[in-house]
């Protein structure tokens, strides 16, 4: 007896087509290594496209120009950031842990070779192209000012701390926690610390900040 076989032939369907997010996350980490490789002038958004492994079509599609990759690239970093330093879970701790869980994050932000790499891009080519420094004012400076003031601020109104000026306050914790390391990785002069160095700064760092803004009634009193 012979039987016959009917071969079902499946469809081959439409190919999957990848998010756009998840594209676009390609898109920023190959225009991170054409930036560090190459700098701002010298990359090029063929090459960035290139080494995303995608078309220069639906890189102008979701990024059209390179001051806008350059804007996304360090929002992106940012945004990790500004996650970090939720509100809810900072107001859940007692401030020692709050504020080193801060200077810890905003250290391992400032810190990173990533971002050490961005500000000898925005320091070298700002001369010539003065939007990049204003973006990175913008994205990165400020924004991250502001998330800390933010905790600042409601620290001194429920009487943990006596902050007169908050965006000062800022720029000395800030001062603290990264300058001296980061200038000396920017001139080579040492590597990027550790996560474990990051974290025994972050609190010293906490301990001398709060020590000199504790309220006046906490302090013993003044002979």
């Amino acid at each position: 007896m012979v039987h016959n076989t009917k071969v079902i032939k499946r469809s081959r369907g439409r190919p999957q087509i990848r998010p756009d997010e998840e594209t676009r996350q390609l898109i920023l980490a190959a225009a991170r290594e054409e930036f560090h490789a190459d700098g701002y002038a010298g990359s090029s958004m063929v090459r960035v496209a290139e080494r995303a492994g995608v078309s220069t079509k639906t890189m102008y599609r979701l990024i059209p120009t390179k001051a806008e990759l350059f804007q996304n690239v360090i929002s992106d970093r940012i945004s990790r950031f500004v996650l970090e330093m939720d509100e809810k879970h900072l107001d859940t701790l007692p401030i020692e842990q709050a504020l080193e869980h801060i200077l810890i994050t905003y250290g391992n932000l400032s810190l990173d070779p990533d971002t050490v790499s961005n500000l000898r891009l925005v320091f070298a080519e700002s001369d010539r192209f003065p939007e990049i420094a204003a973006a990175f004012f913008e994205i990165a400076i400020r924004r991250t000012t502001e998330t800390m003031e933010e905790w600042l601020k409601r620290q001194h109104e429920h009487g943990e701390i006596e902050v007169d000026d908050p965006t000062i306050a800022v720029g000395m914790l800030r001062g603290m926690m990264i300058m001296e390391p980061q200038r000396a990785i920017m001139l080579g002069l040492r590597t990027p610390p550790d996560r474990s160095e990051i974290a025994r700064r972050a609190q010293y760092c906490a301990r001398l900040f709060l020590d000199g803004c504790r309220p006046r009634s906490l302090h013993d009193p003044i002979p």
